[in-house]
């Protein structure tokens, strides 16, 4: 546990997908254990908070997203005393640990769904959302699963259709019942007493679903292309204005902890203004809120720039921004914004590395680790074979490469590991640890300056200069430029000192000060700082 108030501000945190780290004991799947013989890596990486994917005992439909015992571990992730083990052991380097809370829905096996199914006056029939059908027998309105079918299944038992938003063995929770807010204020309490030091909350514009079961209607020209993926707007099923009250509660019980624990929402709304209403408008919400713009944002500089600035205009004042360009839902943004150009990964890096506020890394992001296409025998996630001609979510949660060896020192070499591990052996830890020009040891050089509170610090964020090929910016005495293009670059900066080379995506470069007027070669980036004196 990091021993201050507002220790988010700012933070690096680190997603692992536990299944795909480390395995420590060679059944091909990585476990708690392996993360916990890692944390010196992590240490050194400059990490400040860990954020586990799903580590609570599950069906695996969706691989831990389908909970069915909210206060375990799974057992192929290992013990309860294990991740107790894992948590203190984080702390005593001063990382903090977050847990993945899935509070929209559970798994069909979780205990409150059996019980819910066994008929319209079982005790636990209100946590979950079910209707009639029409008249027609059909579902009761037009809302759409994340499969792009019916968000409704058939219960022939009851009579009454279920809601689910995702797969149908994972039915929506009834947050219009107030025995569910209890059971999760019980949840939160007793991960923060183990020492937790936040969630990341998953489908957090979801929860509330509209009490009169309205069809959500048709997407519009307008619309951002996330939504138009889903063919009807997803007003009536997500991003309730009753939400919001759940997150002014879990904000009093989070900040009654010393220090104060940390929401972290995966928050899917494409308004900046409605987006920076889960950091709340008077009263407190969600501490830090993932930016879906930004991470579905094409990597060029006007787009970026424009979601950054309106981002940060949007937001309440002394609000946490958090940037991320990589996850497990997403894919890599090595492969989906930089074409695996390292040039451009270093660039992309820099740019996170540099933008006020807070940044989730994705494990890997700090090799430059690209997607796997795993063969569809070997694909074993249910929600992307449910969606023929979308790319499989198997691609970015494939195992870390530690070294060159058989199984990249993710898994023992006899064994099988859950996923394929690709054909990116050379970019694994080891080699890149004892380069000095590799994209792990540029990362290693801007994590110095985060930690050293150079770069990354919350403030107001002013632009220098934007084109279709460079974006800078300033942020206290850091000055950004990044030439996004595959095109040298002259630019001028304006009147000015000569600025210091902080860090460069060049290795080439070897000037340590820098006039206003640069060149920048392909896909540059820079961070500048006053020259002394």
């Amino acid at each position: 546990m990091l021993e201050r108030s507002g220790w988010w501000r700012g933070a690096t945190v680190y997603q692992i997908y536990v299944r795909s780290w480390r395995d420590s004991d060679g059944d091909g799947t990585g476990d708690l254990t392996g993360i916990r013989e890692r944390l010196d890596y992590l240490s050194w990486l400059g990490v400040d908070a860990i954020w586990l994917s799903p580590t609570m005992p599950s069906p695996n439909k969706d691989w831990g997203y389908d909970v069915s015992d909210y206060y375990g571990v799974h057992p192929d992730l290992g013990t309860l005393e294990d991740l107790d083990r894992l948590i203190a052991e984080a702390a005593d380097r001063g990382i903090a640990i977050f847990l993945d809370l899935v509070p929209n829905h559970t798994s069909n096996e979780h205990p409150w769904f059996v019980d819910a199914a066994g008929g319209r006056r079982a005790a636990h029939r209100d946590y979950y959302v079910w209707a009639g059908p029409k008249a027609d027998g059909s579902p009761p309105n037009n809302w759409l699963s994340a499969t792009g079918r019916s968000a409704w299944s058939y219960d022939k038992l009851s009579g009454q259709y279920y809601l689910h938003n995702f797969l149908r063995d994972q039915p929506d929770l009834n947050w219009w019942d107030g025995r569910v807010h209890d059971e999760f204020d019980r949840i939160l309490r007793y991960w923060f007493d183990r020492g937790v030091s936040g969630f990341r909350i998953d489908v957090a514009n979801g929860l509330y679903k509209d009490a009169l079961l309205r069809d959500n209607p048709p997407v519009e020209p307008t619309d951002h292309p996330a939504i138009k993926r889903g063919g009807l707007r997803p007003i009536y099923n997500a991003n309730r204005p009753e939400v919001h009250e759940v997150y002014r509660h879990w904000r009093q019980i989070a900040d009654s902890y010393s220090p104060p624990r940390a929401l972290l929402g995966e928050t899917w709304e494409f308004d900046p203004d409605r987006f920076g209403d889960y950091y709340g408008r008077g009263k407190p919400e969600l501490h830090m809120a993932f930016n879906f713009l930004f991470v579905e944002a094409a990597f060029k500089s006007l787009e970026l720039a424009a979601i950054v600035e309106g981002t940060l205009a949007a937001l309440p004042s002394g609000a946490t921004p958090v940037w991320t360009a990589s996850n497990h839902d997403v894919g890599r943004f090595p492969s989906r914004w930089c074409d695996n150009d390292g040039r451009a990964i270093r660039a992309a890096l820099l740019l996170l590395a540099t933008l006020p506020g807070a940044l989730v890394l994705y494990y890997g992001d700090e090799l430059g680790m690209a997607e796997v296409d795993v063969p569809v025998t070997r694909q074993l996630d249910e929600m992307s074979l449910a969606r023929p001609g979308r790319p499989s979510r198997d691609r970015a949660r494939t195992p870390m490469p530690w070294t060159a060896d058989k199984n990249a020192g993710f898994t023992a070499a006899s064994a099988r590991p859950w996923l394929p591990i690709g054909e990116h052996l050379a970019n694994n830890v080891d080699t890149q640890e004892q380069d000095p020009g590799s994209v792990l040891n540029f990362w290693r050089q801007l994590a110095q300056l985060r930690k050293a509170g150079l770069v990354g610090t919350p403030g107001p964020l002013e632009r220098v200069l934007l084109d279709e090929q460079v974006w800078a910016f300033r942020v206290g005495d850091v000055t950004t430029v990044a030439n996004l293009s595959p095109k040298e670059a002259a630019r001028d900066l304006g009147p000015g000192e000569t600025l210091t080379v902080m860090a460069s995506t060049n290795p080439e470069r070897r000037e340590k000060k820098v006039p206003p007027e640069l060149v920048l070669g392909p896909w540059e980036a820079l961070a500048l700082g006053l020259s002394p004196g």
